[in-house]
């Protein structure tokens, strides 16, 4: 592929607030019911009739979020979206709408904003959520992206935090560790890059990784799957911060204690690989990594017989007493207490 050493460059200054306004939201659609008026006045309206309303916002700046140097802006507009429905997600709750809030730099032309939106327009479609406002400002550094999704459930549906009892086991969904094993790889090609930038990196045996990390998936699937068992969680909560760090908020939340079972985590054969060739221990990664927008979640021990087996989820601990605390217990059956220690840990 021949790079085109000029592209085109317009200036979002040539079309003003509005026109910018007009020219990035051109292709969002509504496909919601409850949307009843989107952009295009003062306020969006929605109606969501009996259903319950969830709403969540997360803020992604250039810098401390993301990297422009591996970072393309048609991900980085579609993690955007994902990071926000998972959390909605994580309230067994379906997202509905999303706004989308930008501030940016006169070092962006237009052409880049219609990158970053084409990525929040396929994320939108992908998980049916309609584009019902927002705002654009300027920036004096970098890029800033804020989205706030809204969901909707019935009451009956709706799982906490806080409903974990000291009997339910604790389950997640697909695997974890890789993004942040992703990250580790973008940067080491960075690096690589900035002391060479002739060299071509060679990342086939990181595609899964990579993925994780630049275009991950929120799991819309697992309310559904969930309902197909007959599985009501008692609690849920996802995986950004790192396994060990949400296991904590569910137990101080829920007031119990909990055994993680080293054993038990469900890590992709390409993921073990990798932590191999950085020398890093993958145990360490699994618990503090983050960014895999998988759910975790708690369900009563009664359920165990619907659940086992089941492809999509392993059961990796169970709750306890408060008064037991929080451990993980490894491969050898001795006990270590769980410090939510997030990314830091891994670095040190």
């Amino acid at each position: 592929m021949i790079e085109d050493k000029n592209p085109q460059r317009t200036s979002i200054s040539q079309l003003g607030e509005f026109g910018l306004i007009d020219h990035l939201t051109k292709n969002f659609t509504i496909a919601q019911p409850s949307t009843l008026k989107g952009i295009g006045d003062d306020a969006a309206v929605l109606d969501f009739k009996d259903k319950k309303v969830v709403v969540s916002t997360d803020m992604l700046v250039e810098g401390v979020h993301f990297d422009l140097a591996y970072m393309p802006l048609k991900h980085l507009g579609y993690k955007a979206v994902v990071t926000n429905v998972s959390d909605i997600c994580a309230m067994n709750a379906k997202a509905t709408q999303i706004t989308v809030s930008i501030a940016v730099s006169n070092r962006f032309p237009l052409e880049a904003l219609e990158e970053l939106f084409e990525g929040i327009t396929l994320a939108a479609n992908e998980y049916k959520v309609d584009v019902i406002g927002g705002d654009t400002t300027s920036s004096q550094k970098g890029l800033i992206i804020s989205i706030t999704a809204i969901g909707e459930a019935d009451e009956a549906e709706l799982t906490y935090r806080n409903g974990a009892k000291s009997t339910d086991l604790l389950v997640v969904t697909g695997d974890i560790g890789a993004a942040y094993m992703g990250l580790q790889v973008l940067e080491r090609e960075k690096q690589v890059f900035l002391v060479n930038p002739n060299s071509q990196p060679d990342l086939d045996a990181y595609t899964y990784l990579i993925e994780r990390q630049l275009k991950p998936e929120a799991r819309k699937d697992v309310r559904t799957l969930l309902h197909a068992l007959e599985i009501k969680p008692t609690s849920m909560i996802d995986i950004s911060d790192g396994l060990s760090s949400e296991i904590i908020h569910l137990c101080k939340q829920s007031k119990v204690g909990c055994n993680l079972y080293e054993d038990k985590l469900p890590l992709d054969p390409q993921f073990i690989n990798v932590c191999e060739e950085f020398d890093i221990d993958s145990t360490t990664v699994a618990i503090n990594g983050g960014e895999d927008y998988e759910l975790l979640f708690t369900i009563a021990m009664e359920d165990f017989d619907k659940i086992k087996g089941n492809p999509n989820f392993s059961i990796i601990g169970h709750m306890t007493q408060e008064s037991e605390g929080i451990h993980l217990v490894t491969r050898a059956n001795t006990k270590i207490p769980l410090k939510a220690r997030g990314w830091n840990a891994i670095a040190e």
